[in-house]
């Protein structure tokens, strides 16, 4: 796998960026070493080397889910507006 060295440029968000220095520095690596180590795990693994997954809900969030949820199934009891001023009206009381 050691062969000829090559120059990569990525873009990524200015705050990753620091972030991920701050750390990277913290376990005594730069960011050269660390993205090499990354790159070199997914080629061993031929995947990449952790889960990607969609961020879970905090429990405000799932009560609000729930919530529409049983809406949808339930809407005689919910009150419902014909337009945005009768709603905004109620609201504003």
């Amino acid at each position: 796998m050691k062969g000829k060295k090559t120059t990569m440029t990525i873009r990524v968000d200015e705050g990753l960026k620091h972030d991920a220095q701050v750390l990277f520095d913290d376990l005594g690596l730069d960011m050269t070493t660390a993205v090499t180590i990354f790159l070199k795990q997914c080629v061993l693994h031929w995947k990449i080397p952790f889960e990607i997954n969609y961020p879970t809900p905090n429990a405000e969030t799932l009560a609000a889910i729930e919530e529409c949820e049983d809406a949808i199934k339930h809407p005689e009891k919910y009150k419902s507006y014909t337009n945005v001023e009768e709603m905004m009206e109620e609201l504003l009381k």
